[in-house]
């Protein structure tokens, strides 16, 4: 069976109408078809290299270096000595965050990653062979975690509902068969964006349920430690903005953006920004305390980097300065920490630029 016959199959199922999160489910994790689940390379610098994009650690080892004093200062802070990531991708930054907390002398003893992917738990098993006594792959969150947890891309890649405003009302958008292949057609709702002032007609935007459950889960499971996110997206007021009429889904294939996710189903990845709000306050709902929130810029100084730039060469701080540089990622990614309500600490990323008030 192709991922489109499933998906096809799944509609009928439905009723003749699919919402796009489930959509969007299959799409990027259907064992064995969708995007996650293929055997196609995702991270890389170019297209040459077979890849679709590129993340902080494949651009440069300096984030993951930076982000490890970070996560040591958490460990210390905390007692944890354990680290836990989610979608570890192609298990560049656990190599750097592994090398770089040895070298600190954090007292890293053990290194877990959630990945749901097997084709991509092989490559990182493949890439983190010299760590194997200390490195773990589990297909699940935990019952309780007591570690730092870190997610780069992560919250990006969760299934998003669609939102499209006719003037009138909202209707959510879901996806329908068609003899020429899959088209969007949209249905009555009950959902609305947490905010609702200023739409124009013609407004699509998103609502983001699977991230901020994600994020209570994570509140009832972190029983000690600490959390860091990384991720693009931006704060309720921004995301919501009036002018951003056509919303934040976008796909990635061989280094090119797209807006519609209907063609080349499995063959791209599907992604939203994250509204940072949200995911702030299915946090503190849930029982953690937000530590900062800031642009990766900001973060990544407060970690040292400008310090490691000191020691690298001209093309390594080349690639390291388009992880700073506003137009490239130091301004549309942001970093979110948290820590459970009981044990909040001084969190070193954000010491200076926190934002967490336009949250």
């Amino acid at each position: 069976m192709t991922l489109l016959d499933l998906i096809r199959q799944d509609i009928a199922a439905a009723g003749g109408w699919l919402p796009f999160d489930r959509f969007m489910s299959q799409a990027l994790y259907a064992p064995g078809l969708g995007y996650y689940a293929g055997g196609r390379r995702k991270f890389g610098q170019m297209p040459s290299e077979g890849s679709d994009f590129v993340t902080a650690p494949e651009m440069s080892p300096l984030f993951g270096r930076a982000l490890a004093r970070q996560i040591a200062q958490a460990m210390e802070a905390t007692g944890c000595r354990e680290v836990v990531e989610f979608g570890a991708g192609s298990g560049a930054l656990a190599a750097q965050l592994i090398a770089e907390l040895d070298a600190l002398g954090a007292g890293l003893t053990a290194y877990r990653i959630v990945e749901l992917s097997g084709e991509l738990q092989g490559r990182q098993r493949e890439r983190l062979q010299h760590w194997a006594d200390r490195v773990e792959w589990l297909d699940a969150l935990p019952a309780t975690l007591e570690a730092v947890v870190v997610g780069n891309e992560v919250l990006d890649a969760m299934p998003v509902q669609l939102l499209a405003f006719d003037g009138q009302a909202w209707r959510e958008r879901g996806v329908v068969a068609t003899a020429e292949g899959l088209a969007f057609d949209d249905r009555s709702t009950m959902l609305r964006p947490p905010l609702e002032t200023g739409f124009v007609p013609g407004t699509v935007t998103e609502v983001h349920p699977q991230a901020e459950a994600f994020t209570r889960t994570l509140a009832r499971t972190l029983k000690r430690g600490a959390a860091f996110f990384i991720d693009y997206g931006f704060p309720e007021a921004e995301y919501y903005h009036p002018q951003r009429r056509g919303g934040t889904l976008m796909c990635h294939q061989a280094h090119q953006a797209d807006p519609d996710p209907l063609v080349a189903v499995g063959d791209k990845d599907i992604t939203a920004h994250v509204n940072f709000t949200g995911i702030a306050l299915a946090g503190q709902d849930a029982g953690l305390v937000v530590l900062g929130y800031t642009s990766q810029a900001n973060f990544l100084l407060n970690c040292g980097i400008a310090d490691l730039l000191q020691g690298a060469s001209l093309a390594e701080r080349a690639m390291a300065h388009r992880l700073l540089a506003e137009h490239e990622m130091g301004e549309l990614f942001k970093v979110i920490g948290f820590a459970p309500l009981s044990a909040p600490f001084d969190a070193l990323g954000f010491e200076r630029g926190d934002r967490s008030h336009r949250l």
